[in-house]
C-alpha cells in the first residue's frame, strides 16, 4: 500500500488557498478599475456634459447679442436691446463656468481664451459703438458700422466658439472612451475570475477523483471481498493519508471480526455441546417424570389397597380384642392402626404435592375476597369452638387457578388456627399491599410463632419442628403453599416477627386491576382447608 505524504486536507487547502489568492488579485484589480470607472463616469456626467452644454449655450447667447445689436440699430427701441443685455449677462455666467470646469484642461482653456478675445473685440469694436451712436441719435451712422468688417469679426467669434465646442466634444469623447475601456476591463476581470473558479472546480474534481473516488472504490472492492467470506484477506489501498488510515482501521476491524468469529465458533461448539447435554438431561428428566407418574399411579392404587387392608384388619383386631389381651398388646395394635393411617395421610399428601402444576385447569381472574369468604364459611364450627376469629382487609383480584389459591390461603389460615396458644383464642388477619409489579399478601396470627432460624426449614416437605404427637398433620402444608405460590410466579417467606405469633408473606403478580377495592371485605370466621385430604401443618417450636 502506497501512502502519499500529502494528505487530502493539505492538497485541498493548497488548492483553495491558490484559488483565493488569484480571486483576491482579480478582485483588487476590479476594485481599482471600478474606482477609475466611477471617476470617469463622474467626469462625464458632472463636468464634461455641463461644459458642453455651456459651450452650446454660449453660442446661442452670442447670436442673441448680435441679433439684439442689429435690431437696436434698425429700430432704436430700448426693448430691442434686451436680447443683447441678457446675452451679455448669460455670457459672463457661461464663461465663468467654463473657466472653472476647464482648469485641468489647458488646451481647451486656450480655445476658451481665444473665443473670449474674439467676443471682446467684437463687442468693443462693433456692438458698443453701434449702441452708443443709436443712443446719440445717429441711427444711420450706427447702421453703417454694421458692415463687412463687423460681420467678419463676428464670424471670427463663431469660429472661435466652434473650435471651443469641438475641443469640449473631444474632451467628452476621450472621457467616454476611458469609461468604455474601464468597463471592458471590468468584464475581462469578471471573465478571468469565472475562468479561475472553473479551473479550480475542474482541478478539484480531478483531485477528488484521483485522491478520493478511486482509492475509496478500491477500498470498497477490498471490503466486499472480506464481506464475501475472505476473512483472511488483508485490506489495503493507496491514496492520501486519510484513505490509508481508513484502510488500516477497516483492516483492524477485520482482524477483530476474525478473532471474534473464532471466539464465536468456540462458543457455538460449547453451546452445541451444552445443548446436547441439555437434551440428554431433558430426556432423563422426562423419563424421571414418567417414572414419578408411574410411581404416583402405583402409590394411589397398588399401595393404597394393602394399606387399607392392614388398617382395616388392625382396626378389627382393636375393636374385637380390645381389653381381652394384655395392655401391651392393646398398645401394639394401636401403634399399628396409627401407623397405617399415618401412611395413608402421607401418601395422599405426597400425591397432592406432586399434582400441583401438572393437572392445570387454566388461569382465571380470582377474587381473593371471595376465597376468604369461602374459607370463613368452611370453618365456622372450628372457630366457634375455639372462640377465634379471622379478619381480612381489601384483597385484590389476581390471575391464577382458583382451587390452588383457595388451598394456599386455606393452608395458611389453618396453620394459624392449629398452632394457637392454649391461653388465648386464635386471631388471624389477612391483608394485601401493592409493591411494584406484585401484590404482597400477609397472613398474621397470634399463635405460638416460629423462631427466625427455622424460617427456611418450615417450607421443606415433611419437615416438622415438633414431635408428631404434639400437633396433627404430616408437615407438608407450607411446602404445598410454597409450591402453589411459585407455580403462580411469586415467592413466600417468613416475615420478621414484631410481637407474639407469626406472619407469612407471599407475592402474586399484578395482572388484574392495579387498585384494591375501596371498601374492606367484612371480617369473618375461618376454619381449615386441605388439598387432597392433606392435613396442612405449620411447624413451629413451642
Amino acid at each position: 500500500m502506497t501512502e502519499s505524504r500529502w494528505s487530502l486536507r493539505t492538497r485541498i487547502t493548497a488548492l483553495s488557498a491558490a484559488t483565493a489568492i488569484l480571486l483576491a488579485l482579480i478582485a483588487a484589480g476590479a476594485a481599482v478599475v471600478a474606482v477609475n470607472n466611477r471617476r470617469a463616469v463622474n467626469d462625464v456626467f458632472n463636468r464634461i456634459a455641463p461644459l458642453r452644454t455651456s459651450s452650446d449655450t454660449l453660442v446661442t447667447a452670442l447670436l442673441n447679442e448680435e441679433t439684439g445689436v442689429r435690431g437696436y440699430a434698425a429700430n432704436g427701441g430700448e426693448a430691442d436691446l434686451t436680447p443683447y443685455e441678457d446675452g451679455r449677462h448669460q455670457q459672463q455666467q457661461l464663461t465663468d463656468q467654463l473657466n472653472s470646469g476647464l482648469g485641468d484642461q489647458p488646451d481647451v482653456l486656450a480655445k476658451l481664451r481665444t473665443a473670449e478675445d474674439a467676443i471682446a473685440d467684437w463687442q468693443a469694436t462693433v456692438a458698443e459703438p453701434v449702441i452708443a451712436r443709436v443712443r446719440a441719435g445717429d441711427r444711420s451712422g450706427a447702421q453703417r458700422l454694421i458692415d463687412d468688417d463687423a460681420r467678419a469679426k463676428f464670424d471670427r467669434v463663431r469660429t472661435a466658439l466652434s473650435d471651443l465646442q469641438a475641443a469640449v466634444l473631444r474632451l467628452r469623447d476621450a472621457a467616454v472612451s476611458q469609461l468604455t475601456r474601464n468597463s471592458d476591463r471590468i468584464v475581462q476581470l469578471l471573465v478571468a475570475a469565472a475562468l479561475v473558479v472553473i479551473a479550480a472546480g475542474i482541478l478539484l474534481a480531478v483531485l477528488l477523483r484521483y485522491l478520493v473516488t478511486s482509492p475509496v472504490s478500491r477500498l470498497a472492492r477490498e471490503i466486499r471481498r472480506v464481506a464475501a467470506g475472505e476473512y483472511q484477506h488483508q485490506v489495503g489501498t493507496d491514496g492520501p493519508a486519510e484513505v490509508a488510515a481508513l484502510a488500516r482501521d477497516v483492516d483492524g476491524m477485520r482482524r477483530k471480526i476474525v478473532n471474534d468469529l473464532a471466539e464465536v465458533e468456540a462458543a457455538r461448539a460449547a453451546v452445541e455441546e451444552a445443548r446436547q447435554r441439555l437434551e440428554q438431561q431433558a430426556e432423563e428428566l422426562a423419563r424421571s417424570n414418567r417414572d414419578l407418574e408411574q410411581f404416583a399411579y402405583v402409590a394411589s392404587h397398588d399401595l393404597q389397597e394393602p394399606l387399607r387392608k392392614v388398617a382395616s384388619f388392625c382396626q378389627l383386631l382393636q375393636r374385637r380384642y380390645e381389653g381381652q389381651l394384655d395392655e401391651r398388646a392393646d398398645q401394639y395394635i394401636g401403634f399399628a392402626v396409627d401407623g397405617a393411617q399415618r401412611m395413608q395421610r402421607l401418601i395422599n399428601d405426597l400425591l397432592a404435592f406432586s399434582r400441583i402444576g401438572r393437572m392445570a385447569s387454566g388461569f382465571t381472574d380470582v377474587d381473593l375476597n371471595a376465597v376468604m369468604a369461602e374459607t370463613v364459611s368452611q370453618h365456622e364450627a372450628t372457630l366457634e369452638r375455639t372462640g377465634g376469629e379471622v379478619t381480612w382487609g381489601p384483597l385484590p383480584v389476581v390471575r391464577g387457578e382458583e382451587a390452588l389459591l383457595a388451598a394456599l390461603i386455606g393452608n395458611l389460615v389453618s396453620n394459624s388456627l392449629k398452632f394457637r396458644r392454649p391461653d388465648a383464642p386464635p386471631r388471624v388477619h389477612v391483608s394485601a399491599v401493592r409493591v411494584g409489579d406484585d401484590w404482597e399478601i400477609s397472613c398474621r396470627d397470634n399463635g405460638i410463632g416460629i423462631e427466625p432460624e427455622f424460617g427456611d426449614k418450615v417450607f421443606v416437605i415433611f419437615q416438622r419442628l415438633h414431635v408428631k404427637g404434639a400437633y396433627p398433620g404430616t408437615g407438608i402444608g407450607l411446602a404445598i403453599a410454597k409450591k402453589i405460590v411459585e407455580y403462580h410466579g411469586g415467592r413466600i417467606w417468613l416475615a420478621p416477627s414484631t410481637g407474639p405469633g407469626a406472619e407469612i408473606r407471599f407475592t402474586l403478580p399484578v395482572e388484574g386491576p392495579a387498585e384494591l377495592p375501596v371498601s374492606p371485605a367484612p371480617a369473618g370466621i375461618a376454619g381449615e382447608i386441605s388439598a387432597a385430604d392433606a392435613s396442612p401443618s405449620k411447624e413451629t417450636i413451642p
